[in-house]
Parts: C-alpha cells; sequence; structure tokens
C-alpha cells in the first residue's frame, strides 16, 4: 500500500495469531486464550500488561464488522486518523470472555487496565478544534496504467465551513459553554463489569462533539454544524506498480470544520485484464503456436503490458510449456526493478487441413503412426524412469 506516513503499530491479526479471512466466533477464540495468559492477575511478567492491552485493542478491533472493515481496507495508518483509542473499545464487549476467567473479586487491575487506555490522550479542553472528517474515493484503473503510471483528475465531495456562519455553527457568529459538560468538552462514564471492579472511560462530549461549547444561535444555512457540503478538484498521481486495493492518502484534502482539514483517500482497484493474469509483480499470459512452430522452432511476436516482444520458440516445443521473460512483468513498487512476463505456449490444432497438409502428415507419421507412437512412449518412459 502507498501512504505518507509508517505504520508503528504490529498487524492486529498478527497480535491474535489469525488469518484475515478468520472468523469472528474464531477470533474471539483466539482473543479468549491469549489473553487469559496474558492477564496480569495470572501473569507477573513485566512486560504481561502491555501484551494484554495489545490483544485487547486488537480484539475490540477485529470483533466489530465496521472497525474490521475499515481496518482491512485502510491498515493501521488510515484507520488510526478514522478512530481514536476511545472510539477503538467503545462498544466492545469484554464482559462474557472476562466472566469465563473465574478469577474472583481480586481481581481489581481488569477496571484500571481498561481505563487507562481512555486516558492516554489527555484533555480535550474548552474550544478544541475540531479536525474535519476524512472523505474516500474508489477508483478503477487499467492495469497498463498501473503499469507506467499515471494523473487522474478526480472530484471529491466533502464539508466546508459554512460561509454565512464562518464556521461556528451560530447565526451571530458567537458560542455557549456546554451544559452537559460545564464547557470541559469531556464526559466520564463508569460501567460496573461484575467481579473485575469498574470500567471508566473519558470521551468526547456527544453534545458538544469535544468542544466545550455550541451555537449560540443555530446558524440557519448549517443547521448549527458549522459545515456545507462541497465538491473539489484533486489531481491524483498514481504510481508505476501500484497494487489491487491499495491507497493514496492525500493529506489536507478532506473535510474542513474550522480546524485542521481531514484527508483524502482514495482506494485504487485494477480492471481485470483480457489478455495477463497478475501475481505480485509477475504477469501470465497464453499464446498460441501453431504445429510447425513448435516442431521447427520459431521466434514470435507475445503482447506485453507496455507492447509487444519476441519470444524464441525451440524446435520440439511441447505444448503448455511455460517461458520467462526477466524483466517484462510489472515495476516493483518499493524495491526497484520490474518482475517476469511467464508465457504459455499453447499448440493449437488445425482443425481443417488441405489435401497436400494431409499428405505430408500422413507421411511424417508412417504408415501405422509409429513415428509419433515411438516418440510418445519414449517420453514415457523416460518421464516414469528417468
Amino acid at each position: 500500500m502507498v501512504s505518507d506516513f509508517t505504520a508503528t503499530k504490529r498487524d492486529y491479526y498478527e497480535i491474535l495469531g489469525v488469518q484475515r479471512g478468520t472468523s469472528p466466533d474464531q477470533i474471539k477464540d483466539a482473543y479468549r486464550k491469549l489473553a487469559l495468559k496474558y492477564h496480569p492477575d495470572r501473569n507477573k511478567s513485566p512486560d504481561a500488561e502491555e501484551k494484554f492491552k495489545e490483544l485487547s485493542e486488537a480484539y475490540a478491533v477485529l470483533s466489530d464488522n465496521e472497525k474490521r472493515k475499515a481496518y482491512d481496507t485502510f491498515g493501521h495508518a488510515g484507520f488510526d486518523q478514522r478512530y481514536s483509542q476511545e472510539d477503538i473499545f467503545r462498544g466492545a464487549d469484554f464482559d462474557q470472555i472476562f466472566r469465563e476467567f473465574g478469577f474472583g473479586s481480586s481481581s481489581s487491575s481488569f477496571g484500571d487496565l481498561f481505563g487507562s487506555f481512555f486516558e492516554m490522550g489527555g484533555s480535550r479542553g474548552r474550544g478544541r478544534s475540531r479536525r474535519g472528517a476524512d472523505v474516500q474515493y474508489e477508483m478503477e484503473i487499467t492495469l497498463e496504467e498501473a503499469a507506467k503510471g499515471v494523473e487522474k483528475k478526480i472530484t471529491v465531495g466533502r464539508a466546508d465551513e459554512c460561509p454565512d456562519c464562518g464556521g461556528t455553527g451560530s447565526s451571530t457568529k458567537r458560542r455557549a459553554n456546554c451544559d452537559l459538560c460545564m464547557g470541559t468538552g469531556q464526559v466520564r462514564s463508569t460501567r460496573r463489569m461484575g467481579p473485575f471492579g469498574n470500567f471508566t472511560s473519558i470521551g468526547a462530549c456527544g453534545k458538544c462533539g469535544g468542544q466545550g461549547t455550541v451555537p449560540e444561535k443555530a446558524c440557519r444555512e448549517c443547521g448549527g454544524t458549522g459545515s456545507v457540503q462541497g465538491k473539489t478538484a484533486l489531481a491524483v498521481g498514481i504510481p508505476a506498480g501500484i497494487e489491487d486495493g491499495a491507497y493514496l492518502k492525500m493529506s489536507g484534502a478532506g473535510s474542513h470544520l474550522g480546524g485542521e482539514r481531514g484527508d483524502a483517500y482514495v482506494i485504487i482497484h485494477i480492471r481485470p485484464h483480457e489478455i495477463f493474469e497478475r501475481h505480485e509483480d509477475d504477469l501470465y499470459c497464453e499464446v498460441p503456436i501453431s504445429f510447425a512452430e513448435a516442431a521447427l522452432g520459431a521466434s514470435i511476436k507475445v503482447p506485453t503490458v507496455s507492447g509487444t516482444a519476441t519470444l524464441k520458440i525451440p524446435a520440439g516445443t511441447q505444448t503448455h510449456t511455460l517461458f520467462r521473460m526477466a524483466g517484462m512483468g510489472m515495476p516493483r513498487l518499493h524495491s526497484g526493478g520490474r518482475g517476469d512476463q511467464l508465457v504459455r505456449a499453447i499448440v493449437t490444432v488445425p482443425e481443417k487441413l488441405t489435401p497436400k497438409q494431409k499428405k505430408l502428415l500422413k507421411e511424417f507419421e508412417g504408415p501405422s503412426g509409429e513415428n509419433l507412437r515411438e516418440n510418445k512412449k519414449k517420453g514415457f518412459f523416460d518421464n516414469m524412469f528417468g
């Protein structure tokens, strides 16, 4: 995948030791076993707490269909732009799993561990500028475009600052303290987790969105949101060698809500090709050759992703022989160079022959087909005992 930042977290699937296609029940079983192993009430090793937190974060994401889909699409880099720590754990159900552990009422660390997940970001505070939402655009390109790289012009929908209220959401352009969070931008919630203590989280206020303030009088143009829907044109540079399903991040091209703009993510889909089949950086194709070309040898023209090239067919080539054309595949996106093109030669048998052709073939075969059968028999025993 292509992006302008580097992920530092381990892959969630790797953490739980499961594959990407693993079912929700298998993910739950994997987490149950590992959480039991690393729960700090049972495992007193210095790194047990961190491993337990890492496991729990992976489970919170992969056990939620929406979060899992976002993670599968964008990876850590794009996912972390969309979900805060508190968002990751919001809605995750650990109750049933931990009731099965049976540690007893002495297990007080559970609430402390999970409570610490939500306090990592510090106070939101009054008047915190809101980061605009990210936007997503899906684009289809041809294999040829993926091979050479291309620039595409696209138009994406995004939210922009309301011109009437200047993004304040208020027709008076003034905002008042939120009466739900008392201007702090935060609300605290506590949930009882049975024998494992209380689960306390500190999150953004739902009424003011963490701002600490609300519009004094809602703007009629934007309904108090401070933003209106708009469109913008973007030029997307697609690098040579990009893979299907990869995404490009365009920083600061997303929505604007008075603070920092969000980002735009362009997801690339490569249209299936009528000739080539792609396997990582290699390309596969099949080309027909005549019986005469296979028997006598020939130099033939074969299609490539950037035009045509000459392939030498040696005499005596058998049908379905695979030839490798080094460096004729897709560009390697990160390491340089190119993959290979693999060409499978398919010997074609003519459906109709002229009388002269029939005569020549009969002469070659002999009166009872001894020549062809002898060659076939020899090849069979060579394979069996060679």
